[in-house]
C-alpha cells in the first residue's frame, strides 16, 4: 500500500510541475545551479557545476520518489558528494533510495548517531554501496565542478541538540556564494559567528531549521547579509514554520525570501557574477494531494512500525 501511494504521488507530481512563466523566459548560460527541491517538510538541495553533482539531504522517506525523479529529470547519473547534514528523518529519509539509484562517490555525515529505523536503514544502504562515511572537518574544502565548498560547522564534538550537529557548507562560485545550514540552531550559529566571522558573508542563505525561531539569530543573519534566502517547508505544517518573527527579521533587512511551500522547487543559477532564480510551481490542488498522501503514509508507517520505534540500535562506529 505504501509503495503504491508513493508511486502514485510521484506520477502526479511528475506531470503537474510547471515553470513560472515570468522567470523562465531568460535561461542564462550558467556554470552553477542550486536546486532547492520541494519535498514538503524537509530539506533536499541539488548542486550542479560543470558536470559534477552534490546532493545535500534527501527529505523524508516518503519523498524518496520525488527526489529520485527530480534528479533523473535533471539527467543526474553520478553524485560526487551526498551530504546528510544531520540524522533526522526529514533530511536523510530520501537518501536511501538515492544511494540505490545513482552512482555515489562520497557521503559526508556528522559524527552523531540516531536511534531510528530510518537511520539504521541508511547505514545499511551505505554499507551495501561499499562507501565509507566522511566526517566533516571545519574549514576543509572540496570541489564540485568549478565551485568550492567549505565546511563551516559543526565546530564542537558534542551538542545537546542533534540539530546543532548539522553540517553547514559555504559554496563559492566566482563572486557568488551560498550558505547551506541544515537545521543548525543558535548554539552552532554562535560558534560560526565567533570562529568564521570574516568568511560568513554570502549572497544566498538557506534559512536554518525550516524558518524556526530556534535558528537565524540576528548576529548570524547580519554577518551573512544575504540578498536572497530560501526556506524549505511544507504548507500548513504542524510546527508553525516559518516563524513570523524570523520572517520579519529578513523582511526588515530587505532580503528576498523564496519558500518551497509557496514557490515550489526553487532554482538559483550563478554565472559567477550574477544569480538568477526560477520557480518550479506545483498547483495548489496537487500540493493538497501531496500533503494528504504524506500524512496518510505517515499514519501507515506509524501503525506498521510502532513496535520497532523503541528498538535500540547497537552502537556503531562511523
Amino acid at each position: 500500500m505504501k509503495k503504491i501511494l508513493t508511486f502514485l504521488l510521484s506520477l502526479v507530481l511528475l506531470f503537474a510541475i510547471i515553470y513560472s512563466p515570468d522567470l523562465v523566459a531568460k535561461e542564462a548560460s550558467s556554470d552553477l545551479e542550486v536546486h532547492f527541491i520541494d519535498v514538503g517538510q524537509g530539506d533536499s538541495i541539488l548542486v550542479k557545476s560543470d558536470g559534477e553533482n552534490m546532493l545535500i539531504d534527501g527529505g523524508k522517506r516518503v519523498a524518496s520518489e520525488i527526489v529520485v525523479n527530480y534528479l533523473k529529470e535533471e539527467e543526474v547519473e553520478d553524485i560526487k558528494y551526498i551530504v546528510g547534514t544531520h540524522p533526522h528523518e526529514d533530511h536523510i529519509g530520501g537518501l536511501i533510495e538515492v544511494l540505490e539509484n545513482f552512482n555515489v562517490e562520497n557521503i559526508m555525515m556528522p559524527d552523531v548517531l540516531n536511534n531510528t529505523i530510518v537511520f539504521e536503514d541508511l547505514l545499511n544502504a551505505i554499507e551495501r554501496e561499499n562507501l565509507k562515511i566522511k566526517k566533516p572537518l571545519v574549514l576543509d574544502n572540496f570541489n564540485i565542478g568549478n565551485s568550492q565548498a567549505t565546511v563551516l560547522a559543526p565546530n564542537s564534538k558534542k551538542y545537546s541538540l542533534t540539530n546543532d550537529y548539522s553540517i553547514v557548507l559555504k559554496l563559492q562560485n566566482g563572486e557568488n556564494s551560498f550558505v547551506f545550514t541544515g537545521d543548525a540552531e543558535k548554539e552552532s550559529e554562535t560558534e560560526m559567528v565567533e570562529a568564521h566571522k570574516s568568511i560568513l558573508k554570502a549572497d544566498v542563505l538557506k534559512i536554518g531549521h525550516h524558518g524556526s525561531k530556534t535558528s537565524s539569530s540576528a548576529e548570524f543573519v547580519d554577518l551573512i547579509d544575504p540578498d536572497y534566502a530560501v526556506i524549505s517547508v511544507a504548507k500548513d505544517n504542524g510546527y508553525n514554520h516559518p516563524n513570523k518573527d524570523i520572517l520579519e527579521r529578513f523582511k526588515d533587512k530587505d532580503i528576498k525570501i523564496y519558500r518551497t511551500d509557496k514557490d515550489g522547487s526553487v532554482v538559483a543559477r550563478s554565472d559567477g557574477e550574477n544569480i538568477q532564480f526560477t520557480k518550479k510551481i506545483i498547483s495548489p490542488d496537487v500540493r493538497d494531494i501531496f500533503n494528504g498522501i504524506s500524512e496518510k503514509l505517515a499514519d501507515i508507517k506509524d501503525n506498521l512500525f510502532i513496535k520497532y520505534l523503541t528498538k535500540k540500535i547497537k552502537p556503531q562506529t562511523m
